[in-house]
């Protein structure tokens, strides 16, 4: 499913400060192509990712994923569009802790009324396709951080949406686990055939999509080939990934904070959403201090 963006502005209002995070971007992304949004803190790119996912809506734009305008529905059509069209995949997770893993890959087709077997031939295939078969009646917490995402990403893909959205889906996974799961990303683009936009801080991540669009203050400022991201790659060092990771967090937590006061998310899952977000800060902290690095 193919995937347009116009002239896309999003303005927060933080108290009385006004902050810009997309100025007038446009983008366009083909059918079962994959596609890395790479750029710094700040940059807009989980807020492009969450306006065409229909987490949230443009301050004005234009935003097309197959045949529906995005951007012209209203928040309760925008909720059938989320079940129908997009999968989505996040850096925290959302899988319920007390779920299994199975369990956690059926939740949205209970959501969208399928029927008891249809769901659990679709798990089974789901759980076969991310190679975790065997840990189906697993809990999250009985799961490594890569068998954790490699659940999100068979829930992601549980109605079969044609869309696939990726927000740092290895930012905090060691360099082994992160490769799994990008493999297994890519097997679901090029087997499966879905439309996967997915952003990354990490180059190397990025590099295995078909091309990576760079973002700087709300627009693209380029389009590269993974090659050509392979010239930038040396000039990023690990502390400076690790320093822009925890930028991000911090940017979400003010959303966050935002998000809650405006009355957009309940108590428990701001409660849920900030504890995973700062226990996530802490550890890149930490990781920072092990490194000899003051921050």
């Amino acid at each position: 499913m193919k995937v347009l963006v116009k002239d896309l502005i999003r303005v927060y209002r933080l108290g009385n400060v006004e902050v810009q995070a997309l100025r007038g971007l446009g983008m366009e992304v083909k059918e079962g192509e994959m596609v890395s949004v790479i750029g710094p803190s700040g940059s807009g790119k989980t807020t492009l990712l969450n306006i065409i996912g229909g987490l949230d809506q443009a301050t004005a734009g234009y935003v097309q994923v197959g045949d529906v305008v995005v951007t012209a529905l209203q928040p309760s059509q925008l909720i059938d569009f989320r079940r129908k069209s997009v999968g989505h995949i996040f850096q925290t997770l959302n899988l319920i802790p007390t779920l299994t893993a199975a369990e956690n890959v059926e939740l949205s087709m209970i959501a969208m009324g399928a029927s008891r077997g249809s769901r659990r031939k679709r798990v089974k295939q789901l759980l076969e396709t991310v190679g975790l078969t065997e840990r189906a009646n697993h809990k999250p917490d009985e799961l490594s951080g890569g068998e954790q995402q490699r659940v999100a990403i068979a829930a992601a893909l549980a109605n079969d949406a044609p869309v696939l959205l990726a927000d740092e889906p290895t930012g905090e996974l060691d360099t082994v686990t992160a490769k799994i799961v990008v493999d297994f990303l890519v097997k679901v683009n090029k087997e499966l055939g879905k439309t996967v936009i997915m952003v990354t801080h990490d180059p190397k991540v990025a590099r295995v999509a078909d091309r990576i669009l760079k973002i700087e203050d709300g627009t693209i400022k380029a389009a590269l080939t993974p090659a050509q991201i392979v010239k930038e790659e040396g000039a990023i060092s690990y502390v400076d990934q690790l320093r822009a990771r925890i930028a991000d967090i911090e940017a979400q937590l003010v959303k966050l904070d935002e998000d809650f006061k405006a009355g957009k998310i309940s108590g428990d899952e701001y409660v849920e959403r900030r504890q995973n977000l700062k226990q996530t800060k802490t550890s890149l902290d930490e990781e920072l201090h092990r490194m000899g690095v003051v921050t």
